[in-house]
């Protein structure tokens, strides 16, 4: 396989936005979005139908998230995300960091465990299993920060900087796994920080904020090395195509600054999303205390009447 490309690529117009955003067929993202938005259409109208709100806010989200996905990846930006290295990082910032966060707010898993049945006592139903999922040693492990943050950091230098993703890029199957990859890394890396659905490891908010910047700086020094490097990196873009009339180190160096930018858009989303959570959170104790405290003031008031009875009653 030549690693400039696809054969079917090699005469490829210069890029421009146009170009990119017109529709391409990746049947693999293609199905995998249409079914995203139909099942979770389908578990709104199931709760609709039992008398039961969804919030549109979540609703929205998760639709904006599903749309990035097909965006980069059903549209012309997944073919010359083949040819040039800026496109391609372009594709894997939104759908690493960007794509995940709009799903995560969406709460899926919430709604999930909301529309299905009950499968009865002593039974076990796909309820029931994602249950016993979200609360196994397996979802432990896999949010907690000694692995996310690692991956996280991983999924750029030991992808990029190996012969691994040049493996990868050989066939189509290889760009697809990548992606995929690079989509579950970001659902894992912020579903703990930031998710509104359940999960096992659900630290303080404080806590959440420093797994945040924890992660976020690798992106910008990885940004940073490749803007500053004096020769292509990586050999999949090594050698564009002539038709796109662009020089490698200068494709590599713009990559290398959308990577670099890429890292601020998202580390502001889940900040702003942390703080309306923390507040929410907050909101929601100080009630329980109120009511906490209005049923224990109604005891003492029940108490004292009972007291000022009995007296009356002794004094006759």
């Amino acid at each position: 396989m030549d690693h400039s490309g696809h054969g079917m690529m090699m005469d490829m117009p210069p890029f421009t936005l146009g170009r990119g955003l017109q529709y391409s067929s990746e049947p693999f993202f293609m199905i995998g979005c249409l079914l995203a938005l139909g099942l979770y259409g389908w578990a709104m109208v199931r709760l609709r139908r039992r008398g039961d709100a969804w919030p549109i806010g979540r609703a929205v989200a998760w639709v904006l998230g599903v749309l990035t996905i097909a965006l980069v990846m059903c549209t012309k930006l997944n073919d010359y995300g083949m040819v040039m290295f800026s496109v391609h990082m372009v594709q894997h910032m939104v759908i690493s960091m960007l794509s995940p966060i709009l799903l995560l707010l969406g709460a899926p898993v919430t709604l999930t465990l909301r529309a299905l049945p009950a499968a009865g006592r002593g039974r076990k139903g796909p309820r029931e299993w994602l249950v016993t999922l979200l609360h196994s040693r397996y979802m432990r492990v896999i949010t907690h920060p000694a692995f996310t943050i690692p991956m996280f950091i991983a999924s750029l230098y030991a992808l990029y900087f190996t012969p691994l993703f040049d493996f990868l890029m050989e066939t189509k199957t290889g760009h697809i796994a990548m992606m995929v990859h690079f989509l579950a890394v970001g659902l894992v890396f912020f579903w703990p920080i930031m998710g509104v659905d359940p999960g096992p490891h659900r630290p303080g908010y404080v806590m959440r904020m420093l797994e945040l910047f924890a992660g976020m700086p690798f992106h910008a020094f990885f940004g940073i090395a490749l803007m500053m490097a004096t020769k292509p990196m990586i050999g999949t873009y090594m050698h564009p195509p002539a038709s796109l009339g662009i020089d490698a180190l200068e494709d590599q160096q713009a990559g290398g600054g959308i990577a670099w930018a890429f890292s601020e858009i998202p580390s502001v989303v889940v900040l702003l999303a942390l703080v309306l959570q923390w507040y929410r959170s907050e909101q929601r104790q100080a009630k329980r205390f109120d009511r906490a405290a209005d049923r224990d003031g109604d005891k003492e008031l029940a108490a004292y009447n009972a007291y000022l009875a009995s007296l009356q009653a002794r004094g006759r």
